[in-house]
């Protein structure tokens, strides 16, 4: 019997239009695995096994059957984005628990090519921290569960890392998708302004926040990026250009983080790779400004603070209380949007000379799996600052970044790398990984049986 449990979406998606596999079997045995797994991951804070089951039955019976990208692929959704009949509890015991009417519209847009919903995935209380856990769950890395899975996007790097999942639906407004999808070893990308459909939350952290694919496989993630960006976009095209003047940057865009030698060492040995490929590689530092830690923290509390209004506060936690209070001071200067126009415009000089920006993904690996939660709210932002330095310039910006494995850690955990681009170069960005991909292979699930 051919097991589906390992095989990236694109290829379930194959046999099941070629009618070698019903939805139906290879959703089952992903909730057999989830059954089996998650008590050590924790990717779940609802597992939808008879809905998605039923809704397998569905997608085998749809005439479309053989045009369907992602025909019976199992999907895990990050617990901030609506599923019809799901609460969304954003990872808070203050969220209501009713279910929704409806489906975000990248979900709808994933379930109308094929996927099946198995499950919602937890994360950070509103979604604000590197890590996830909270009172609804802990996500932990499944290469190895005594550290975090990251955040916020962690039940879902975790699920599919798991194997629980081919493919899991996260977004991104400080890091949430690459920092989960460094630590655990998958490939992500964070699309720039406007290519994505966003409706993450009241305003999406200032336009800050964008929901994208985390897989195993640059295939997947461009398969799945291509569904939610919708058929009218050119953002995923395979016919990319095929050489790029990159700029290669070892140097922490907040003052004062050090990045430790295991990430520094992935990104000279993937700028190796690309210099074999044909590309131009040259070692150059974009111009972060000073205030650029400043600007950050405004914009990462202020949007937690737009988040928490409405909500009783008396039910979040307090790093959570903390991070809105500091927040509300920022509100009127985040939305003007000064700074975030002024970083851009001093990045952009050196974005018409370079095509492309490769980093460390993380400055060192994630944090132990702790109850962070419960911890003081300056220790939380220490943890978060010190290990994912590298993600918050580029939702500042708006533009797309991505994070694919690249070698590994002492532990024997995935290690990664970052590629940022200007506005419109998702394909650029794919092609690049995926012809990192090809030269330095990597294990797509966790050893975890």
């Amino acid at each position: 019997m051919t097991s589906w449990v390992g095989r990236t979406a694109a290829e379930i998606a194959a046999a099941v239009r070629e009618k070698q596999a019903t939805p139906r079997e290879v959703v089952a045995e992903h909730l057999a695995r989830i059954e089996r797994l998650d008590g050590r991951v924790g990717a779940f804070r609802v597992v939808r096994a008879e809905a998605a089951l039923a809704e397998a039955d569905e997608v085998g019976s749809r005439a479309d059957l053989a045009e369907l990208p992602l025909a019976g692929v199992p999907m895990a959704v990050k617990d901030n984005l609506a599923v019809r009949g799901e609460s969304n509890r954003v990872g808070s015991a203050a969220t209501p628990d009713t279910p929704a009417d409806h489906d975000h519209v990248t979900v709808a847009r994933l379930r109308a090519a094929g996927a099946v919903v198995v499950g919602l995935t937890n994360v950070p209380e509103l979604c604000v921290f590197g890590t996830t856990e909270g009172v609804h769950g802990t996500a932990r890395n499944p290469w190895d569960t005594s550290r975090t899975a990251g955040g916020s996007s962690g039940g879902s790097a975790a699920a599919v890392a798991a194997g629980m999942a081919p493919i899991a639906l996260g977004n991104d407004g400080m890091g949430s998708l690459r920092i989960p999808a460094a630590n655990c070893g998958l490939v992500t990308i964070k699309p720039g302004t406007g290519v994505v459909p966003a409706g993450i939350s009241d305003g999406d952290w200032f336009g800050m926040s964008e929901n994208g694919p985390l897989a195993t496989t640059v295939e997947d993630a461009r398969l799945m990026l291509s569904v939610i960006a919708g058929t009218d976009t050119d953002v995923v095209r395979q016919d990319a250009p095929g050489t790029h003047k990159i700029a290669l940057s070892l140097r922490s865009p907040l003052t004062g983080v050090a990045i430790s030698k295991p990430y520094t060492t992935a990104a000279r040995e993937a700028a190796g790779l690309l210099i074999k490929a044909g590309h131009q590689v040259r070692r150059a530092d974009p111009p972060y400004p000073m205030s650029l830690s400043l600007t950050s923290l405004a914009h990462w509390t202020a949007g937690t603070a737009v988040d928490a209004e409405g909500l009783d506060p008396r039910r979040l936690a307090r790093r959570t209380r903390v991070h809105a209070a500091v927040g509300r001071r920022f509100l009127r200067q985040v939305r003007g949007g000064a700074s975030r126009e002024q970083l851009r415009r001093r990045l952009e000089p050196f974005f018409a000379e370079y095509d492309v920006l490769l980093t460390p993904a993380l400055a060192r690996r994630s944090p132990k799996s702790e109850p962070w939660h419960e911890r003081g709210w300056l220790r939380n932002i220490m943890a978060n600052t010190n290990y994912s330095p590298l993600t918050p310039p580029w939702n500042l910006t708006g533009w797309p970044a991505m994070s694919i494995p690249f070698g590994t850690l002492p532990s024997g955990a995935p290690c990664a790398v970052q590629l940022v681009g200007r506005p419109g170069t998702e394909a650029d960005l794919l092609a690049l990984a995926e012809r990192i991909e090809t030269l330095r292979p990597w294990r797509r699930t966790a050893p975890l049986d």
